[in-house]
């Protein structure tokens, strides 16, 4: 705690360190012992244990196995993990305490001024020292006995203020406290929301790495059933170009028995053309006749059938295997289910 530097800021360095030496939570001088937290924030002993019980509510019911605690700091919000002993086992600030004496001894030696103590407006030489519950306002004692609250209820003033003081004290302490909780379920949510982006991450992951498997399943099947055309249309293709090989060399026999008939058919002497051994005679007709004959077996050669250049066998339908993707869903998790079903029984209780 600097002290010079808030004395140095007001005229008056009394009033200024009176300021200083103010509780955050009763909002009353320190009273001792004066514990230093590690945030180097001040607090009454019984301030802070009020706020730490209120926090940790069953810190004494725990008998000789204490655990500690959490305490947060109600000036900078700064969280403490306190140990087995809870705020007894905090330092104590000597030099605050000291500062207080010093303080209370300046106080007590110096006359009481007439404008240092609220005085009645009604009798200006009384000073206002009881508590009118009736009307809940300060008074004299005057007034009491002569004026304006002779009829009504009063209490000592000190009473009330240590009363109103008390329980202001512990709303703070309750206030305090249900920050704390607020704080833990922020906390709760933050964390539950970073699970859910890494969840979400790791599904995302699973879900690529199984369409790219069924991607992969699907493009081998592919290459598979194209090998299976193209060996069929090879094997077909190749029976083709087979006969046509067969054909051509036929036709080719042929065209040359049509040009030695020709010739044969040029001989215009009888007797040459039917005697054998003269050339282009006889046996010239003789051989031609052999090769009409074995030309004419030609149309037996081996013939494709109806429809062989078809490859309709190899038509795959698909139509399933759409409508499959098309439906394709998440599965229903048991374990949603059962939250789900947590969940509606908390709202109902």
């Amino acid at each position: 705690m600097d002290f010079q530097a808030g004395i140095l800021q007001d005229g008056n360095p009394m009033e200024s360190l009176e300021k200083q030496l103010i509780c955050p939570i009763c909002l009353e001088m320190f009273s001792k012992p004066v514990v230093i937290l590690p945030c180097q924030h001040n607090l009454c002993r019984k301030c802070a244990n009020d706020v730490f019980q209120a926090a940790n509510p069953y810190w004494q019911s725990r008998g000789s196995v204490i655990s500690g605690g959490r305490f947060r700091c109600p000036s900078c919000r700064h969280e403490v993990l306190l140990d087995r002993h809870g705020v007894y086992g905090l330092q104590r600030n000597l030099l605050v305490e000291n500062i207080i004496d010093i303080y209370k001894q300046e106080c007590s030696s110096r006359p009481l001024k007439k404008g240092e103590h609220p005085m009645c407006k009604e009798h200006e030489d009384e000073r206002i020292n009881i508590y009118c519950v009736t009307c809940e306002v300060p008074t004299c004692s005057m007034c009491k006995v002569f004026g304006a609250h002779k009829d009504c209820e009063v209490a000592p003033l000190q009473n009330v203020f240590q009363g109103q003081k008390t329980e202001l004290n512990n709303c703070i302490s309750m206030l305090v406290a249900g920050n704390d909780r607020i704080q833990t379920i922020i906390s709760q949510l933050e964390d539950s929301c970073r699970s859910t982006e890494e969840n979400s991450e790791a599904a995302k992951r699973e879900l690529c790495t199984r369409f790219d498997t069924l991607a992969e399943l699907l493009e081998e099947k592919k290459s598979e059933l194209l090998q299976r055309i193209t060996q069929e249309q090879a094997d077909k293709t190749g029976f083709i170009q087979g006969l046509i090989c067969q054909y051509k060399e036929q036709l080719e026999k042929s065209s040359r028995l049509v040009e030695t008939a020709i010739q044969a058919m040029e001989e215009t002497g009888g007797a040459t053309f039917l005697m054998p051994g003269m050339g282009t005679g006889r046996d010239t007709v003789v051989l031609s006749l052999l090769r009409i004959v074995e030309a004419s077996k030609g149309g037996r050669l081996e013939k494709i059938e109806h429809g062989y250049e078809n490859m309709d066998a190899f038509s795959v339908s698909l139509d399933h295997l759409a409508e499959a993707v098309r439906t394709l869903d998440f599965d229903p998790a048991e374990e949603d289910e059962e939250y789900f079903d947590g969940e509606e029984e908390e709202v109902e209780e």
